[in-house]
Formats: structure tokens, sequence, C-alpha cells
């Protein structure tokens, strides 16, 4: 029964908020790539998801659910995580693939399209989101002596194009 002040508007049965989610109802793939460069960014600067929730008055948990994408990131927390990580906003949006990008909400609503039915080429292995390479970074870094890093940066470039070779 409507109430005296409704329109028949008002009448229609909602839908269920999916939140960005794709219909199979895992995260949006824009959500993730964020979280990712979040998490990357983080792990960069050595903080840890406890570290980086306080600075910005989260409890570790939530930081958690954004990496993964799990929640997303609204516009005012984003502009906060920036600052706190010293990078611009359009960091986490950097090196999405077009394939990423072509499943926004929008054209998702669009089109019905999601990613039960898109195999995502290198969507989980981008070697920038692997905890090996955010590692490795982070040791090179530490490597005090400017000539010693170069070296190792010099060594790593010979092995890869030996490995080229090789193919």
């Amino acid at each position: 029964m409507a109430k005296p002040n409704q329109t028949e508007k008002d009448e229609k049965p909602r839908r269920p908020s999916n939140r960005g989610r794709l219909p199979s109802g895992q995260p949006n793939p824009i959500d993730v790539h964020v979280g990712s460069r979040v998490r990357l960014r983080r792990t960069l600067l050595g903080l840890s998801q406890e570290k980086l929730g306080e600075a910005i008055g989260l409890t570790f948990q939530q930081v958690q659910k954004y990496e993964r994408g799990a929640n997303r990131i609204g516009a005012s927390r984003l502009f906060d995580l920036s600052r706190v990580l010293d990078v611009p906003v359009s960091f986490f949006y950097d090196a999405m693939s077009e394939d990423v990008q072509s499943i926004s909400p929008v054209a998702i609503a669009k089109t019905g399209f999601g990613l039960a039915e898109a195999a995502l080429p290198g969507f989980e292995t981008d070697p920038m989101a692997r905890r090996e390479t955010l590692e490795l970074v982070r040791a090179y870094y530490s490597i005090s002596d400017p000539q010693v890093r170069r070296r190792v940066y010099e060594l790593a470039k010979a092995l890869a194009a030996s490995a080229e070779e090789k193919k």
C-alpha cells in the first residue's frame, strides 16, 4: 500500500545496488587496478597496511579491502591516499590496460559485458603487482652505493637480453 504522498514512480520495486560490481558479483576490474596501485605504492614506501590505515584513519582490514578491490575507494579517500603515499591521484589509474578501461560500470550497464565473458589477458599477471617485483625494487633502492646500484641494474638488463636471445 502506497503512502499518501508517494507517486507511481516511487512505487516501482528498486533494483538491489551492485555497488559497481560485475553481474557475476566480482569486484570491478577498475577498482581492483586502483587497489593494486595503492598496494604497489604502499609496499614501495615500506608501509604496512596498519601504518597506512592509521595515516588515513582506517583499520588495516579496510586497507586490505581497498587493495583487493573488494571495497571501492571514494574520491575524498583517494585524495587522502595520494597525499599520504606522495603521488598524484592519476598514479592510481596509470598503467591500466585498455581491456580493464573498457569494463567501466557504464560500459557494463550498456552492454551487459562482464568478466565472465571476457578473458582479460594479463589481468592478474601484471608483473608490477607481484610481491616479488615490489621486494626486488625495494631491495634495489636500499643499495646505498650508486655505482653498485648501477651495476645491479646493468646485470639485470644483461640477463634479460640473454634470455631474449635464447627464445
